[in-house]
């Protein structure tokens, strides 16, 4: 079980969306969808795609297990740190060995702090594969931040702090939606407000394989929810209650009932539109057939399933009626306190398997190109050990994929292997250099968000340098 999903929406944000979702619930077909709704927003016309992927490491991933120094000099001090000895590694530290299949080249030209050279997880083989192919980029120390700050401004508290640092439910919420747990409006949905316009049925810019997020949450933009095997359909509805389809059909008629109270009129439309939409996306989903394997060799891998269920949507793309879409996928059990390097290890596994497997989807359905994938998490972990795991942190290591990704190179400045270091805030919680805003900034331009309309899906943009990562490139 994940710590602390999404809540659920306010009671204000409740009736205005559906009195939104209302409006659609007289259209005999998605012809109508919500285009009218949509702001303007630098999305090009025609019948190009594009998806931005979010993949949520729910419990706070311990980035220093997942890209690891991998150079003589900052493996030694990172063994050092985490209960090694020497090259042999032990305590959370892999054996030196064993990185070198998984071993990241830098580009020419490219240096990092203290010469560092990295290495991915040895349980990461996949991605190392995708980072050689310039499929994949690691973009160094991200987190939330309401402006640029330094460690003497951390420390006298100049300069606001992210509130509920530190906090599992409250980090996941910031980094959704830019705001601890009570949020409403996350930076997918945002997005999606923005890009419902060119998508004639619009229902389905912002969709969900891992149920309610706050992330994909927007003013006007809905979050649909699917599941791994397809459209979620309304129990009763379709297979009937107690076997009878003649109660089924009964309890559709009451749920699509309408009456003369607002919140009646609401819930109505709302069922009709759940109903008409299940049988939409089923049909729509039907005929599509992949040939890339999402089956694991060994076990099982929820964020596999999750991540082909969302290939099979974008390979329906046309029927659907969608050019742009944002997804949200997850997994959990990152919260290692303890057990780290045997729960640590599995999930690094799987986690490469299922982003192997998608990015090898997108490629044989021709969008590669149109697809970025990014990972995201309540946090980072803690340099230090706790001598079985680590503890929560802040800034931490993320990864884009995708075949617009600027790959196999670094973004943003990497962290001193130590404890007492100016870029982070003790025990070797990271002192984020690039705040979340930037991340998701960079995403929406390529997405084809406007300049100008930048601050509406990353709120704290105007206090940074810059909103170009630069790992995609813009939308002129």
């Amino acid at each position: 079980m994940h710590i602390g999903q999404a809540n659920e929406l306010s009671r204000r944000a409740f009736l205005r969306r559906s009195s939104q979702v209302a409006m659609m619930g007289g259209a005999t077909s998605y012809a109508l969808g919500l285009a009218g709704l949509g702001e303007a927003a630098a999305f090009s016309a025609g019948t190009d795609y594009k998806a931005l992927v979010c993949v949520f490491l729910y419990g706070g991933n311990d980035h220093n297990s997942m890209l690891i120094p991998f150079d003589a000099a900052n493996y030694a001090r990172y063994a050092a740190i985490r209960g090694g000895t020497g090259d042999a590694g032990g305590g959370l530290t892999p054996a030196r060995a064993d990185l070198a299949a998984t071993a990241l080249a830098l580009p020419a030209g490219q240096v990092l702090t203290d010469n560092i050279q990295y290495a991915l997880s040895p349980a990461m083989p996949r991605l190392k594969a995708l980072y050689d192919a310039r499929a994949l980029a690691p973009v160094l120390n991200v987190g939330p931040l309401l402006a640029p700050m330094t460690r003497a401004q951390y420390d006298s508290q100049s300069v606001p702090r992210p509130p509920k640092l530190f906090s599992h439910n409250d980090q996941q919420s910031t980094w959704q939606a830019y705001s601890p747990e009570g949020a409403t409006v996350g930076a997918g949905g945002r997005i999606g407000d923005l890009a419902m316009s060119s998508n004639p049925n619009a229902l389905f810019t912002c969709m969900s394989a891992t149920g309610n997020a706050v992330f994909l949450s927007g003013q006007r933009a809905l979050s649909y929810q699917i599941s791994p095997s397809g459209a979620i359909a309304v129990n009763g509805v379709k297979s009937g209650v107690y076997g009878s389809r003649a109660a089924g059909d009964a309890l559709r008629a009451l749920l699509t009932q309408t009456g003369t109270h607002m919140l009646a009129i609401d819930h109505a439309a709302i069922a009709k539109r759940s109903i008409e939409a299940e049988a939409f996306v089923t049909a729509a989903l039907q005929p599509v057939s992949l040939a890339t394997s999402f089956r694991p060799p060994t076990g099982t891998n929820s964020l596999a399933n999750q991540l082909q269920v969302v290939a099979r949507v974008i390979a329906a793309r046309a029927a659907m009626g969608t050019r742009r879409q944002v997804f949200m996928v997850s997994m959990g059990g990152y919260d290692t306190h303890d057990a780290q390097v045997v729960n640590h290890t599995r999930l690094m596994g799987q986690l490469d398997f299922a982003l192997d497997a998608f990015y090898r989807a997108t490629v044989e359905m021709g969008v590669a190109d149109k697809v970025t994938t990014f990972t995201a998490s309540d946090f980072g972990r803690t340099l230090a050990s706790n001598g079985d795991g680590t503890d929560h942190g802040w800034g931490a290591n993320h990864l884009v994929m995708g075949g617009a990704v600027g790959g196999g190179r670094f973004y943003g400045i990497a962290p001193a292997v130590a404890l007492n270091t100016p870029d982070q805030v003790g025990s070797g919680r990271l002192l984020p250099t690039i705040s979340v805003d930037q991340h998701m900034a960079t995403m929406g331009r390529w997405f084809g968000v406007a300049p100008s309309e930048l601050a509406g899906i990353a709120p704290n943009i105007g206090r940074f340098a810059s909103a170009d990562l630069g790992f995609l490139p813009p939308v002129a």
